[in-house]
């Protein structure tokens, strides 16, 4: 009997979610093993915790390597918790991303010969995001190597949490997947926290000052945001600088605000905003639709990926200019605008306010008078059936549900709706096996055709998008 704190040996045949990986034993047992593996490798694992037909455990020493494996680029690989893949080829990445969405539509949707085309791998595989939040903390998180001799402050640190830690924070000199301008304003700020000695806003205690940096950059139009979440406004303050942004960064830096937050949680987010300098937005073109982004609005954060997922998302929809789409979990508009020159008009349904007026200032910037939007809330389908029978029921459904995918009343409603067509937009291949389950589970639809589109190289997260037509 195998048990806590034994070593065992084991080659790993697959990966999972994160950093968990499987292995088969030499007599049959499976193994569960916590690390940044890839598939091929033979590893010596110290076991955690034991079951009858299983066993959990964390990697310890690496035997012989994987002919999958690359040499990780980022300092920090392994320690923080963002591109647990770094370690694996790209061609390895993507191929294991897309058996995740057919895994998911077998294992949770129960879907059998799906039609999965060829994954779209992404061009840009570094500095591909067009936003990076940074949080600040007075607990710096000790990477493995400082552990007997601290290297740097230990109550000042600028860079991501750690895993599973609200309150530490991994000090970074650098994020590879982060534009570069996102880096300089990593530096300044650093730099000039330090120099002044400004304090940390300190979640337990509830005081301090700084809270996050966040870049934001349009790929196309290369204009620049940085914005620091802060606990109060200070004018002196930020306008000194401003001036550190402004010789570091140049003209790149479009536009700097301070959005300031009482709130006792570390979130990126503020209740009020000042307009350092710039016109408080950045603007970005999509398909050749642009779109402003203020610093808290929500906006898809590969550029190039995110257009090619919504051209995927335009082909499964057949439009052949008559039909009335609806676009549901609009947000402000994006997939709305995207397709409104290929149907006679949009609906984009959304339950947050805020985005509902974006999303009518970006269709009025770009022209799409035939797209509209109301704030309606899908899980209450005949307190908004009026609405919508006045605006037309849909021929076809776009939905771009969040990570936990559609509430089963929403679903309900979109069944409701009855469209022809139903394209389903995903983050999260769970979801998407999860939800269309329920639309098949009614005998009206069937599941047509998937692909996966990567947003998010060295990541283990994948975009993917379904076909779900009448039976």
């Amino acid at each position: 009997m195998r048990q806590k704190g034994q070593t065992i040996t084991a080659t790993i045949s697959d990966v999972g979610d994160g950093d968990k990986c499987y292995a088969k034993l030499s007599d049959g047992m499976s193994a569960f093993i916590r690390g940044a593996l890839a598939i091929g490798d033979t590893v010596e694992a110290t076991i955690r915790k034991t079951k009858s037909s299983y066993i959990e455990a964390d990697f310890a020493k690496l035997l012989s390597p994987s002919p999958l494996r690359v040499e990780p680029r980022c300092e920090v690989f392994g320690v923080c918790g963002g591109c647990k893949w770094q370690h694996l080829n790209y061609d390895a990445q993507l191929q294991q991303k897309n058996k995740q969405v057919l895994d998911a539509l077998a294992r949770i949707g129960g879907f059998r010969d799906v039609q999965l085309l060829q994954p779209i791998g992404a061009t840009r595989l570094y500095h591909y995001r067009n936003k990076v939040d940074f949080s600040l903390s007075n607990r710096r998180y000790l990477l493995p190597s400082e552990l007997d001799a601290p290297q740097k402050p230990m109550n000042f640190a600028l860079g991501f949490h750690a895993p599973e830690r609200y309150d530490k924070v991994i000090d970074i000199e650098r994020c590879h997947i982060a534009p570069e301008e996102a880096n300089v304003a990593l530096q300044v700020v650093r730099a000039f926290a330090l120099t002044r000695g400004l304090s940390i806003y300190d979640a337990d205690r509830h005081d301090g000052f700084l809270r996050n940096l966040v870049a934001r950059k349009a790929f196309r139009t290369n204009e620049t945001m940085v914005n620091l979440v802060t606990s109060w406004h200070d004018r002196d303050l930020m306008n000194a600088l401003l001036a550190e942004l402004q010789s570091a960064l140049g003209e790149r830096l479009t536009t700097f605000v301070n959005n300031v937050s009482t709130k006792k949680n570390t979130v990126a987010f503020g209740e009020e905003e000042f307009v350092v300098f710039g016109k408080g937005f950045i603007t970005e073109r999509l398909g050749g639709y642009s779109f402003n982004i203020s610093a808290n609005s929500f906006f898809q954060t590969n550029t190039e990926q995110a257009e090619r997922l919504y051209d995927v998302a335009l082909s499964f929809a057949q439009l052949s200019g008559r039909e009335t789409v609806y676009d549901l979990y609009c947000g402000t508009g994006s997939i709305s605008i995207f397709v409104s020159r290929h149907c006679q008009k949009v609906l984009g349904i959304e339950l947050v306010e805020s985005a509902v007026r974006d999303a009518e200032a970006n269709a009025k910037q770009n022209g799409a008078t035939n797209c509209a939007f109301k704030q309606l809330d899908l899980m209450r389908f005949e307190t908004i059936r009026p609405e919508l029978e006045r605006f037309g029921l849909p021929d076809v459904v776009i939905t771009d549900p969040p990570r936990a995918g559609m509430h089963p009343k929403a679903v309900q409603t979109l069944l409701a709706l009855a469209p022809k067509r139903i394209v389903y937009v995903s983050c999260n291949p769970a979801s998407l096996a999860r939800d269309g389950k329920l639309f098949c589970a009614s005998g009206k639809y069937r599941l047509v055709k998937a692909q996966a589109v990567d947003m998010f190289p060295h990541t283990n997260h994948i975009e993917s998008v379904a076909l779900f037509e009448t039976t």
